[in-house]
């Protein structure tokens, strides 16, 4: 079994566009305004599926199914969906300020626990992020501030630049400014609170939906001004939390090859940027791509040309 590719799903957004077709090379439905892509999902009503190999067109809930001991080890439990959700974001205008339920909430609202982590691949020269409140906000300010549509008051945010990353935990309010191309790795949950959208209306021209009840009882309160890692060169911890790990990689042609050996872990592979050789399968694995390294399958990555990657594991 090699490496898993899977056929992208695009997701239309207000605040999406069109910069998937010139940063990652994709072709997009016509006329649409795509702000996600979805590359590896396990949903009930979304379906990754296999875009190449002895296994194309077969969905990711089919592999487990079926061979959930060599995708996700022994004592997988087939039921189980696949714990990650990793999606490209195209943010060509802001997104809405919103939170996830942490989880020891999410079920008394009836919604799902969503930890993500934010990779800022490319970032126009004032982009920025908007994660936590600022220094000393209360609960009693944040509410008055949202009756009066002067939430952004109340919100820390600060600048960004390609390479940076951020850990976004459950019940961590956030939203992407404008001009961010982020890879978003996350739990598998489709669960968001929108709790303040800046006085816009969705695609069908009406304003779109809030969650304000289901936003206080999840924001953490507490959470002030945090800021995004800071990067250093070669080899690093992007996130380590209950939910999954995430390292980043900058590999030279000519360096040693990553060996991730089978029979450890199921591991996800992203190429930020460039390209590598898996020197087990033969595969190229080329920038903006996601991969599945299943558990009974082994890789040795090598650079073929200046390369960043990330590789999602301990989930």
């Amino acid at each position: 079994m090699q490496l898993l590719e899977f056929t992208p799903l695009y997701m239309e957004r207000v605040w999406g566009g069109r910069g998937l077709e010139a940063k990652l090379g994709r072709t997009l439905p016509e006329g649409q305004v795509i702000g996600e892509s979805w590359e590896i999902v396990d949903r009930a009503d979304e379906q990754s599926v296999v875009a190449s190999g002895a296994l194309a067109g077969k969905t990711i809930r089919e592999l487990l199914e079926s061979s959930a001991a060599d995708i996700l080890g022994p004592g997988s439990d087939p039921a189980k969906p696949f714990p990650i959700l990793v999606k490209w974001l195209d943010c060509q205008d802001r997104l809405s300020l919103q939170v996830h339920p942490p989880a020891e909430i999410a079920p008394s609202l009836g919604g799902e626990p969503k930890t993500e982590n934010w990779y800022v691949a490319d970032a126009d020269p004032h982009a920025s992020l908007i994660v936590g409140l600022k220094k000393g906000v209360t609960r009693e300010q944040f509410e008055t501030a949202l009756a009066n549509n002067q939430a952004e008051d109340c919100v820390h945010r600060f600048p960004v630049k390609a390479g940076d990353s951020i850990l976004v935990e459950s019940g961590r309010m956030h939203a992407i400014d404008a001009g961010n191309l982020i890879l978003e790795i996350q739990q598998n949950s489709d669960t968001t609170y929108r709790t303040y959208d800046w006085g816009r209306v969705g695609l069908d021209g009406s304003p779109r939906q809030l969650h304000i009840d289901e936003s206080l009882k999840s924001i953490d309160f507490d959470d002030f001004e945090p800021d995004p890692l800071t990067i250093i060169p070669g080899e690093q911890v992007l996130a380590d939390c209950s939910e999954f790990r995430i390292r980043k990689f900058e590999l030279a042609p000519g360096a040693n090859a990553i060996e991730l050996p089978a029979g450890e872990q199921a591991r996800l592979v992203h190429i930020v940027s460039g390209s590598v050789k898996d020197e087990v399968s033969g595969q190229t694995l080329v920038g903006g791509s996601n991969y599945l390294q299943p558990y009974a399958t082994g890789s040795k990555l090598a650079a073929e040309t200046a390369t960043t990657l990330l590789i999602t594991d301990q989930f």
